[in-house]
């Protein structure tokens, strides 16, 4: 049943996190917009929160042991319960990736690639919008545009960091040190991930090659016992051998007569 609820859920539960991208994204690129703009992103963005926590609820109803998919599923969890507080509403963020990321995971049609390559995305994304909401009005900060702050998204999660654009500000430093881990994660995803392609590759490579010594093998010996075979059967009764010996059954010519 839980298994029939999470496949049915999926697509909208991505939709409903496309949704909320847009709306958090909508008053940090366009600070200046209505005031009901602003108030329609938030009601979005708390609805979308209510979706997962929604989701995550059934799922728990629906699970055949509460406790053990209460304690399978801790970041699930954590991130339903950490917006609730008011001042991190930058959690939101954090939770709706979670619960998106939890999601994909468990889709078999998606593979690592594409999940890496779309947190990637979404890391870098929302790290953007993220720092240059906390960064834009600091007094010391240098992020003050949107192409600051993906620049320095992307240099932060490549753990390159030329310095050029920095955070001054306690939770700007927070979402860069959260960027650091996750670009150390995510590369140390693709490496296993290629040197497993490898390894695999190669005892593939090791298998075909003893098979195919096995059935060489097996084929020399066939072709042993063939011959020998032939040529018991091409010496015609009573015929010499080739070594001269008489063939079986018959006197030797030199040997004296009675």
């Amino acid at each position: 049943m839980r298994e029939r609820w999470e496949e049915r859920t999926q697509m909208p539960l991505l939709v409903l996190a496309v949704a909320f991208g847009v709306a958090y994204a909508v008053p940090i690129v366009a600070p200046g917009a209505e005031p009901w703009v602003h108030r329609l992103c938030t009601h979005v963005e708390w609805v979308v929160w209510g979706a997962f926590a929604l989701d995550y609820l059934v799922r728990l109803a629906l699970a055949p042991a509460r406790w053990a998919f209460v304690r399978s599923h801790p970041l699930d969890l954590l991130a339903v319960l950490l917006p609730m507080v008011q001042p991190l509403r930058l959690l939101r963020v954090v939770s709706t990736l979670l619960l998106v990321g939890r999601r994909a995971r468990m889709a078999p049609q998606i593979t690592l690639t594409t999940y890496v390559a779309g947190a990637v995305v979404g890391l870098m994304m929302f790290g953007s919008l993220a720092v240059l909401h906390v960064e834009r009005d600091a007094p010391n900060g240098n992020i003050k545009t949107l192409g600051d702050a993906v620049w320095w998204s992307f240099t932060t999660m490549t753990t390159v960091g030329y310095g050029d654009h920095a955070p001054t500000t306690g939770l700007g430093r927070v979402l860069a040190v959260g960027l650091m881990l996750s670009g150390i994660a995510l590369l140390g995803v693709v490496t296993a991930n290629i040197a497993a392609w490898f390894i695999s590759r190669f005892e593939r490579d090791d298998a075909v090659e003893r098979r195919q010594t096995e059935l060489l093998e097996a084929l020399t010996l066939e072709v042993r016992e063939l011959r020998a075979e032939v040529a018991r059967l091409s010496v015609p009764d009573g015929a010499p051998a080739k070594d001269g010996a008489p063939a079986p059954g018959l006197p030797s010519p030199t040997a004296p007569r009675a």
